[in-house]
């Protein structure tokens, strides 16, 4: 297979954008789109307690195969977020240390990869944000071939270049960026309400009374 990239002409968020999003827990932007657009269980942080925002560049990589992964951290901008399909494969890892220093130098805002990875201590002692399947010492291939800057489909959720990629110890989700106005705005209100149902536990409340459930059958 040979290595295939797509032109990406998407809209890049201004800061003051990308600073609303940050606000915006994975978990609070699923909810807005219909409990969608989540990332398998299995796709986890490397370091807990390192959150993840910004928008999407993409690689489809064969089974094994770093190559495509290589040509997207030097296409990426500062802040852009490589999310990965590998397959799934977690017996080959397909990102390592060296990888992880040149993210870093070119400031790339983290990686969400659908397989392996190694190199840990590398990867924690680098600051990169690293959500994956797996790692595992066995290195990759270079030049099975791969699709970079397409859409992709990620551990379940679809990822288009530009896309929101959010992630937390809870895990991953994507919102697409046509939508994204739209989302953030319902997101904002549900956080809004949140802080509502807070004031009413506080005040004596229960989530049963605040949500409106109904009473239970009686069984005598």
């Amino acid at each position: 297979m040979a290595l295939q990239r797509h032109e990406a002409t998407f809209r890049r968020l201004a800061a003051d954008e990308l600073d609303a999003w940050r606000k915006i827990p994975p978990a609070v932007a699923s909810d807005c789109m219909n409990r969608s657009q989540v990332m398998h269980a299995r796709i986890k942080p490397v370091v807990t307690g390192q959150p993840l925002c910004g928008q999407a560049r993409t690689v489809q990589a064969m089974a094994g195969d770093c190559l495509p992964i290589c040509e997207a951290i030097a296409l990426a901008e500062p802040g852009d977020i490589l999310v990965v399909d590998a397959g799934g494969v977690e017996d080959t890892a397909v990102w390592g240390g060296v990888m992880t220093f040149e993210a870093t130098l070119r400031k790339i805002g983290g990686a969400v990869i659908d397989g392996a990875v190694r190199d840990i201590a590398e990867i924690r002692a680098s600051g990169l944000p690293m959500f994956c399947r797996a790692a595992v010492p066995r290195g990759p291939h270079h030049g099975f071939g791969g699709i970079v800057d397409g859409t992709v489909s990620v551990a379940g959720a679809a990822v288009s270049p530009g896309d929101i990629v959010l992630a937390n110890d809870d895990g991953v989700v994507v919102v697409p960026l046509r939508q994204s106005a739209a989302v953030l705005q319902a997101a904002q209100a549900h956080l809004a309400k949140e802080d509502g149902w807070i004031a009413g536990l506080r005040a004596g409340k229960t989530i049963k009374e605040l949500f409106g459930f109904p009473e239970p059958t009686i069984v005598r």
